[in-house]
């Protein structure tokens, strides 16, 4: 019991700490960047100006940075959930609160 009591308060730190990181997911080298927490919140989005000139293309660039983004986030996620269940059983397909 005192495990898993000690497994939710670590839980519940790596969920606050989730909450605070930011992760940047780019594309086209860099011409555009999107920046988002670890709870999957968009706090920016930079495009270079040089990239606007074909609408197209921006777009599909913005959805590469965006899905960089949430890769890195989500393996961030998965990181600091291991890490706070650690030595702990949790049944195979269970998903943690926190987990995307």
């Amino acid at each position: 019991m005192q495990q898993a009591q000690r497994m939710q308060e670590n839980l519940k730190k790596a969920q606050d700490e989730l909450a605070t990181i930011e992760v940047q997911g780019q594309s086209g080298g860099g011409v555009v960047k999107v920046t988002l927490t670890g709870k999957m919140e968009c706090r920016s989005v930079r495009i270079d100006p040089s990239v606007l000139a074909d609408p197209e293309m921006a777009e599909d660039l913005v959805a590469a940075a965006f899905n960089d983004a949430v890769n890195k986030a989500n393996e961030e996620s998965q990181k600091r959930m291991s890490a706070a269940t650690a030595g702990m059983p949790i049944p195979p397909g269970m998903k943690l609160p926190g987990m995307f």
